[in-house]
């Protein structure tokens, strides 16, 4: 049961990146992301997924409990996503400016 609650938190945190994602793709801007918010919910991801890899009761059971990793995985890359998207409206937003583009 705390597997499936655990994945319940995870789906939660992780419905709004797809969206999110897109937002940052069409958006072509920084404006309103915050990078230091980003990098805290990435690392918080790879702290998670290292907890369940040194959790000894998990691994024992894990072909039976690979599905929470696996969200765990989905988030990440998400995030990820959106980190890679940052740096590059960063740079669109920085050539903006340098041409005065609005």
């Amino acid at each position: 049961m705390a597997e499936i609650l655990e994945i319940v938190m995870i789906l939660a945190f992780g419905a709004s990146w797809p969206l999110n994602v897109i937002k940052s793709y069409k958006a072509r801007t920084t404006k309103g992301k915050s990078l230091p918010f980003l990098l805290l919910i990435f690392f918080g991801y790879i702290a998670g997924i290292a907890s369940k890899f040194m959790n000894e009761a998990y691994m024992a059971e894990f072909s039976d409990k690979w599905y929470v990793l696996f969200f765990y995985f989905l988030n990440i890359t998400m995030v990820g996503i959106d980190l890679i998207l940052y740096v590059r409206n960063y740079k669109l937003d920085k050539k903006r400016e340098l041409t005065g583009e609005a």
